[in-house]
């Protein structure tokens, strides 16, 4: 017997094994480290990226489709409305102007509150959106059930003020016979759609979560009949406005109206 060439085949057969062993536990170390990975929580994931939110709101669970139509505005309404000059315009545009400019702090709650009660058709319907300085406009969105319908051409309601922030003149559109579907569905959680927007790179490291709402929107605008999704409405860092559909977890394209 040759020992030193059982001793060399010995040694390499040692090699291959010791090499084999070497990859199997490399291999095992890598898929546990990829399950760490895969196990972090989207809050985990926030944390690390110091981007931080307000406090959720954790007891809706389940919400329906909201059905409606355009309202259509009658002469028996618009007569019902002192000191302005209304025309309707297609059964469902009121365009409205004051005969004197009326004071109008859109700052304060309960006076916009006063001003929308005491000078438009179902004013309390509607809640404060928006300022634009540009064109002296305030933007104002009707609300059901305590949730506001966003962007949403037919439940808009435009008033614009002078250089004194005195009302002049305003265009109002509203929906009607609104009414929840029977059937209610599973909504997908706020901290869902938050992680929507930072998978698909909406969130940047240090942003701040800072409002988180369900609302309602319609996917298709302009149309007689319409049909509200639920809708989350999250704004980043106090400027940034994003919407997700509650019930698909996907986020609409404001400027296009589209699913992402």
């Amino acid at each position: 017997m040759d020992w030193s060439k059982t001793k060399t085949i010995f040694i390499i057969t040692f090699l291959i094994l010791d090499c084999f062993l070497g990859y199997q536990f490399m291999e095992k170390r890598n898929s546990s480290q990829l399950d760490v990975i895969l196990e972090t929580t989207i809050e985990d994931q926030l944390a690390a990226n110091g981007i931080t939110y307000v406090e959720l709101p954790k007891e809706i669970t389940k919400e329906a489709y909201v059905s409606g139509k355009s309202k259509k505005f009658s002469e028996e309404e618009v007569k019902k409305l002192s000191g302005q000059k209304v025309i309707i315009q297609g059964d469902t545009v009121l365009k409205g102007t004051f005969e004197h400019p009326i004071s109008f702090n859109f700052k304060d709650p309960y006076r916009l509150k006063e001003f929308l009660q005491r000078h438009i058709i179902d004013g309390q319907k509607y809640t404060f959106w928006t300022f634009d300085e540009k064109s002296n406009t305030v933007t104002c969105y009707q609300t059901y059930g305590g949730k506001v319908i966003y962007n949403n051409e037919n439940s808009k309601l435009l008033i614009h003020v002078n250089k004194h922030n005195e009302a002049v003149s305003y265009e109002q559109t509203m929906l009607d016979d609104l009414q929840k579907y029977e059937r209610k569905q599973d909504i997908v959680p706020a901290i869902k759609a938050i992680e929507t927007l930072y998978k698909r790179g909406y969130l940047q490291p240090g942003d701040r979560v800072t409002s988180v709402e369900l609302g309602y929107y319609g996917l298709v605008q302009f149309t007689a009949s319409q049909v509200l999704t639920p809708t989350w409405h999250i704004v980043v860092d106090g400027k940034e406005d994003y919407f997700v559909n509650a019930f698909e977890g996907q986020i609409i394209n404001d400027e296009e109206n589209v699913l992402e």
